[in-house]
């Protein structure tokens, strides 16, 4: 009897064992060249069978093409408008729809994707790893040359060899597997300093172009106004975000763990509506020995109206168009109160709609657009989407006279706590990293290395990018910010809490609880913190460090606090001379602590 019931147990163990599965019996085959893509799709479909799968790839490089990959209609966040991009729909070179307890294993090989594709999508999916991977395209949606010569009346440039272009009647043209750049952004990289600065395709556009080497390619016209130098690299991308890097949809227990994101179109990794995310060594960064400087065309990650804990560890971001990092909800607008218990909601940004942004169930705060104020909260009975911009509400409770239309609502349910630490942002030309989440947010053991903009920022809008919400308890502590912000000036703090509250509440703060302690701050400038309607604010323990990295010129203050109360600067460790001067407005003197 005793074998017979250890015999047993060995049974059922085997049995919930991850079961592996080779792509390659599918007629996925590696450094073959040909098309994995119909191989991985039965592999895939062959794993529903299975209660745990290992989703095996033999290493090497995988090429996916767009042309038998599955076609999906999707509306994401922050990616594209309707005149952008009005028909939502995106090749996937791997979907996974409604599966549980599938691990993609990788092995270090390469996926290499043909044209504009979604990586992967992960949709409805639970207790799910991706891991020990690169991700490239053939072709990436970054154009980069290197310039040769620069004067007023012409500049001569190297274009980098993956970066395919043509010259049709004097105009030079950026192409890819099937597609073509229209709409131009420019940035332009100082390789020697990590900087990346803002700058123009303009006069490239109104310019002759003349191919005088397989590479080369001279510009004549009117450079006087452009802003590169001999070594300097432009590069260049069309600014619509009608396809993003990878996308995980209304799925829970994620973990993606040593992924090389190589190169993605539009927005990179984007998290929506998703839960328990846990993502560990992903190195947003071009290929080593590629010579490229770009892998990200917008954000590395994207996170909205997640919940759960979201969790970010041993990563880095290296060469972005965009923020490392950014987490937020959503914020609708109310368009019409048809019942004491039901409103219209409309979303209110060109690059934000058509997803159910509240279900059955969601808790919410009500709240005023101008001021941020939440001045109710509510359950929600019934919700549904009426049309792309707009949907229907209806709450378990009525609301109170207080709500008016053009208020707004915040889906409290789906918001996240947020780890993010060991990890390193540089080579971006805006922030290193948005947070906008009310539930605990820890930001630790981090280098921010020469973000162009603010290391870290803190908003909550109703009335731009409508992204929520407030942030209610937040420390950041033992990070290294070195040289940031060089594109903000003269507004260059490197952490800014800046709300889009245009109406201040007496006694009433968006923002609350944030400790910023024993970091080191290397500063070229004298700006380090900046706040605004914020309760509760310590500056404690930091250590700040002189380097002359850049002309600081004018001395501007050290902090500069708007509308804050609760605020405490003590124990920080200046260097020699260091500026101290603090700037308040819309405060008492007693705002600040001793």
């Amino acid at each position: 009897m005793k074998y017979y019931f250890s015999l047993l147990i060995l049974v059922c163990t085997l049995s919930l064992q991850a079961q592996p599965i080779d792509v390659t019996r599918y007629g996925a085959l590696p450094d073959s060249f040909s098309d994995a893509t119909e191989g991985v799709k039965k592999a895939i479909e062959a794993s529903k069978g299975q209660d745990q799968t290992v989703l095996n790839f033999p290493k090497g490089r995988y090429d996916f093409w767009p042309d038998k990959a599955t076609e999906t209609a999707y509306y994401i966040s922050n990616s594209s408008s309707e005149t952008e991009f009005p028909i939502k729909k995106q090749r996937v070179g791997l979907y996974l729809k409604g599966l549980k307890n599938v691990t993609i294993e990788g092995n270090g090989s390469e996926f290499v994707f043909h044209g504009k594709m979604i990586t992967w999508v992960l949709d409805d999916c639970s207790q799910i790893s991706i891991q020990n991977l690169s991700i490239n395209y053939e072709r990436p949606g970054m154009s980069e040359m290197t310039l040769k010569e620069v004067s007023a009346q012409h500049v001569v440039a190297d274009i980098h060899r993956d970066s395919k272009f043509a010259i049709i009647d004097g105009r030079l043209e950026w192409y890819g597997e099937k597609w073509i750049a229209r709409n131009h952004h420019a940035v332009l990289v100082r390789p020697e300093k990590g900087m990346l600065l803002y700058s123009s395709w303009d006069p490239f556009l109104k310019s002759k172009a003349e191919q005088t080497g397989p590479l080369r390619v001279k510009f004549s016209g009117d450079f006087s106004k452009f802003n590169g130098k001999p070594a300097e690299v432009l590069t260049i991308r069309d600014r619509y975000r009608d396809y993003v890097g990878a996308f995980i949809n209304r799925s829970k227990n994620i973990r993606l763990s040593n992924l090389h994101m190589k190169s993605m179109h539009g927005l990179g990794i984007v998290s929506q509506f998703s839960e328990n995310l846990n993502y560990d060594g992903i190195f947003v960064e071009p290929e080593k020995g590629s010579g490229r400087l770009i892998a990200s065309s917008a954000d590395g990650m994207h996170f909205s109206g997640c919940k759960g804990q979201i969790t970010i560890s041993n990563c880095r971001f290296n060469g972005l168009h965009d923020d490392p990092v950014n987490v937020h909800g959503t914020h609708l607008k109310i368009t019409e109160i048809v019942s004491p218990t039901t409103v219209k909601l409309r979303f209110m940004h060109h690059q934000t709609y058509g997803f159910e942004a509240f279900i059955a169930g969601d808790s919410v705060a009500y709240l005023h657009t101008a001021s941020l104020q939440i001045f109710e909260e509510g359950v929600i009975k019934t919700a549904k989407l009426i049309s792309e911009r707009e949907m229907l509400v209806e709450m378990k409770k009525p609301f109170s006279a207080a709500l008016k239309v053009g208020d707004a609502l915040e889906n409290v349910t789906w918001t996240p706590s947020l780890n993010i630490k060991n990890c390193r942002f540089e080579k971006t030309i805006s922030r290193g990293t948005l947070i906008s989440t009310r539930r605990k947010v820890v930001i630790e053991n981090n280098v921010y290395y020469r973000t162009g903009m603010h290391a870290i920022l803190i908003e909550n809008d109703a009335s731009g990018w409508y992204e929520s919400g407030p942030v209610m308890d937040l420390d950041i502590r033992n990070n290294q910010f070195i040289e940031c912000g060089f594109n903000s000036a003269p507004d260059n703090y490197i952490i800014s809490i800046n709300p889009q509250n245009k109406e201040v509440v007496p006694g009433y703060y968006v923002h609350k609880n944030i400790n910023i302690e024993n970091n080191t701050f290397k500063v070229y400038d004298s700006p380090l913190l900046t706040a605004r309607s914020t309760k509760g604010l310590i500056f404690s323990n930091n250590k700040i460090e002189k380097s002359d990295f850049l002309s600081a010129g004018k001395t501007k203050p050290a902090f500069n606090f708007t509308g804050c109360t609760q605020v405490k600067i003590i124990g920080n460790h200046f260097y020699d001379g260091a500026p101290r001067q603090t700037k308040t407005s819309a405060m008492k003197s007693s705002d600040i602590l001793p």
